[in-house]
């Protein structure tokens, strides 16, 4: 389903299968505009009408990842990973937990919603903002980037839109051992030390990290599969955190 705008893509499918309006069959609503795109914990995503490409995949009962829900971050970063790498280059990576970065920029967000009833996950809506012919940014987010900006060229939406309903298609059939291979040996400052700054969890919009006395040196050591990072300082000793406790320090 193609629409012209509505507030957030997610919200609206969210919207449409509470009404029981959702067609049957239907796995994904595209936009051209967002009057209220949503990233994670209250960030907000920036896009230029009809620039990028603004969606929701419904995903129906996936019993293997009720007691492993980050597993399907793991599965929608792997696929988006590969539709950013088709059209933007090798230098794409994934920063964890699921934002998708081209060098040191930002190219996708993703935003995933579960609906779980008693011990059963019912569906789950996968939103993703990938910049595609954006070239020109307001908002004040720190870092973004376009497919345009790499390649220097337009790109059809209707390109990477198809790629990306496939590739997570057949990235949710793989072996889960595969696809978190996939992931770990994507991740974004995968290899040395890096600094990074701890910070207190909240709801609150948050940007990269800007360094400074707070900042400590380590490497990634693991990410767990209930979604925390392992980090290792130099001295060997390891600090695990959950999401929005630990930011990146990116310039």
């Amino acid at each position: 389903m193609i629409i012209e705008s509505c507030n957030s893509t997610n919200t609206l499918l969210k919207e449409l299968l509470a009404k029981g309006e959702w067609p049957e069959g239907e796995r994904f609503i595209r936009a051209d505009y967002q009057t209220a795109g949503r990233g994670q914990t209250g960030n907000g995503w920036e896009s230029e009408k009809g620039k990028n490409l603004l969606c929701s995949i419904l995903i129906d009962r996936q019993p293997s990842l009720i007691s492993h829900q980050f597993y399907l971050n793991v599965a929608v970063s792997a696929a988006v990973c590969k539709i950013a790498k088709l059209f933007g280059g090798d230098e794409v990576s994934i920063k964890w937990p699921n934002d998708i970065y081209w060098k040191d920029k930002k190219l996708a967000g993703i935003l995933i919603e579960n609906a779980i009833i008693g011990n059963e996950l019912k569906y789950s809506i996968v939103g993703i903002g990938l910049n595609v012919n954006q070239t020109e940014w307001h908002s004040g987010a720190p870092n973004p980037v376009s497919l345009k900006q790499i390649s220097g060229k337009d790109e059809n939406i209707d390109g990477p839109m198809t790629a990306l309903v496939q590739t997570l298609q057949e990235v949710l059939a793989q072996p889960q051992e595969e696809v978190w291979k996939y992931y770990r040996t994507h991740l974004y400052r995968s290899e040395g030390y890096w600094p990074f700054v701890e910070r207190e969890v909240s709801i609150a919009p948050t940007m990269n990290a800007n360094g400074g006395a707070d900042a400590f040196l380590a490497r990634i050591a693991n990410i767990l599969p209930t979604g925390e990072i392992v980090l290792e300082d130099q001295n060997g000793k390891q600090r695990i955190y959950h999401f929005k406790q630990v930011r990146y320090v990116v310039k």
